[in-house]
């Protein structure tokens, strides 16, 4: 069984992953993480969601596709060249807001707050400032966190990963 075969992707992926590969972004999640995302959006109808690493807005897009017209997602990176990648491709979604800050700013900045789902995909809420990123997550809520390698093997994974391979342009 292929697992990739069947992801049935947002409509603004390939869009997405083509500027990324000219930006020279290669640190997109896995496509099987970002079916997960979406899946596990669905189940937060009218949620609060947030995640810390935007990005060019790959993991974005999967989120928003699983969400519902209720829910709201506030995306935030500190690389305005990445965010505009983004914000062409996905900003003009309602439900999105899209905030550059620097992530260990930006998440004290929240305290008090809570959200049904926290994806957290750079270093802000997962290698630093972790128990202040958990206390933003609502007693029902969720706290995903995307590669947990150590820094050095990440770096040799971007490397060789220039192009995910279920992509076939």
């Amino acid at each position: 069984m292929n697992d990739l075969t069947n992801l049935n992707e947002p409509k603004s992926i390939q869009a997405i992953w083509t500027d990324s590969r000219a930006a020279g972004f290669t640190m997109a999640s896995e496509p099987l993480t970002c079916s997960l995302l979406r899946t596990l959006a669905v189940s937060k109808p009218g949620g609060r969601f947030l995640e810390l690493g935007s990005g060019t807005g790959l993991s974005t897009a999967w989120l928003l596709d699983g969400m519902d017209s209720n829910s709201r997602l506030t995306t935030v990176d500190n690389d305005e060249r990445l965010l505009s990648i983004l914000r062409n491709n996905l900003g003009e979604d309602p439900r999105l807001t899209v905030v550059c800050a620097d992530g260990d700013e930006f998440l004290r900045s929240l305290s008090g707050q809570y959200f049904d789902f926290i994806f957290a995909d750079t270093w802000t809420g997962k290698y630093r400032f972790l128990e202040a990123a958990l206390a933003l997550v609502s007693p029902s809520g969720l706290y995903v966190i995307d590669d947990m390698l150590p820094p050095a093997e990440l770096a040799r994974r971007a490397r060789r990963k220039s192009r995910p391979p279920y992509f076939n342009t």
